[in-house]
This record gives structure tokens, C-alpha cells and sequence, in this order.
């Protein structure tokens, strides 16, 4: 009897995930490895999965804790990485900060041999970690965490001091407590000072690009 040919599909894509608290220096990181990886590596922030809250006024979107896991809508996040797996395109939220509003258009994103997912509840969520082949904790000193949110929320977000530091102490600080300092255990690399780790980040891009190479060939 003549067997029939055997249909090998295409290797699904790698999937990163890269957490740490605010600050810690996790997007720089994981836009490190995006642009070593220029035309195989796609990078999905969990921060454009905010919810959107059209039903408050701005100043009662001020005042929500954005810190929580129940302020991501994380179910979306699994769902395109699961489709991007999958080998489909998906359109990934944008999130004004500005506002606290999400955009009605969405980033077109195209499945690559390489997913990067970023974001400080990133290993904190169950499903979303267990759609992870490599889980990243970038660990850096809450001081300099400190003063790198206060610089980007004053330039980036067009916040005050003083909004910033009533956010840190009510909402930021004892969420990294329960949620994003305990998620360190899951993490399968930790990176102390995140992007300024040349060694670590050297090591992780060599990583990658092998598993490029065996999804491509």
C-alpha cells in the first residue's frame, strides 16, 4: 500500500511575553528585540488594550485605577495572539492616554515568525501566560522605576507632578505590590535594568533569531 505524503504546517510563532513594573524598562527592552528582528518580529502592547470607558466623563477617567488587571481587556489580547498563531491578521487597539480614551481605529498587525507582547501584567495573567514560550521579568530599582514614569507622564501624557504622584501612591505603587512584583515567579529570564543589560539582551536576540531561522527555513 502506498502511504501518503505527510503534511508538515508551518511552525506557529514565537511568543514573548515581557513584564516589570513601570519604569523598569520593559518596552525599551522589547522594541530591542522588535528591531533586531525587522521583518519577523511584530510587537503587541498590553497597554493598547486598555478599556474603553465612554460611558465616564474625563474627569471620572482620571480617576480610575489603571494599574488593575480588570482595566486591560486581556481577553482581546489572547484572542489576536491566538489568531496571529494562527497565521491570521488581527487590528490591535490605540489607546489615546491623553484622553484615556481608545481610538475607533485600529493597527493592522500581521502574524511574524516572532511575537513580542509587552506589558507590566503580561505574567500576571493566567491565560495569557499560558500562550507564552518565553517569559521575561525586567527587574530594575523602584527609584530609578520612579523617576523614568515621572519624566515620560510629564512629556508623553502632558500630566502634572502632582497627578502623577497622587496615581503613583493610591494606585501604582500597591498594584506593582499585588500584581506585577508576584508575577516575577512565572518568569523564566529576569533582566536587571532592563534595556541598558547589553549582555541579556544580546543573549535573548541570538535566541530569537535562531527560532527565525528554524520557523523560516
Amino acid at each position: 500500500m502506498r502511504s501518503l505524503p505527510c503534511y508538515n504546517p508551518p511552525m506557529p510563532p514565537y511568543v514573548v511575553g515581557i513584564a516589570g513594573a513601570t519604569g523598569s524598562g520593559k518596552t525599551t527592552v522589547a522594541r530591542c528585540l522588535v528591531e533586531a528582528l525587522p521583518s519577523d518580529a511584530v510587537l503587541l502592547q498590553h497597554d493598547s488594550y486598555y478599556r474603553d470607558r465612554p460611558d465616564l466623563t474625563y474627569a471620572q477617567r482620571c480617576e480610575l485605577n489603571f494599574d488593575h488587571p480588570d482595566s486591560l481587556e486581556t481577553d482581546l489580547l489572547v484572542r489576536h495572539i491566538e489568531l496571529l498563531r494562527g497565521g491570521e491578521t488581527v487590528g490591535v487597539p490605540s489607546y489615546d492616554f491623553t484622553e484615556h480614551r481608545r481610538h475607533e481605529q485600529s493597527t493592522t498587525t500581521p502574524p511574524a515568525a516572532v511575537i513580542v507582547v509587552e506589558g507590566i501584567l503580561v505574567l500576571a495573567d493566567q491565560a495569557l501566560r499560558n500562550l507564552l514560550d518565553l517569559k521575561v521579568y525586567v527587574d530594575t530599582d523602584s527609584d530609578i522605576r520612579v523617576f523614568r514614569r515621572i519624566r515620560r507622564d510629564i512629556e508623553q501624557r502632558g500630566r502634572t507632578f502632582a497627578s502623577i504622584r497622587k496615581q503613583y501612591y493610591e494606585t501604582v505603587r500597591p498594584m506593582t505590590q499585588q500584581f506585577v512584583e508576584p508575577s516575577k515567579r512565572h518568569a523564566d529570564v529576569i533582566i536587571p535594568e532592563g534595556g541598558r543589560n547589553a549582555v541579556a539582551l544580546d543573549l535573548l536576540v541570538t535566541r530569537l533569531r535562531r527560532v527565525v531561522e528554524e520557523r523560516t527555513d
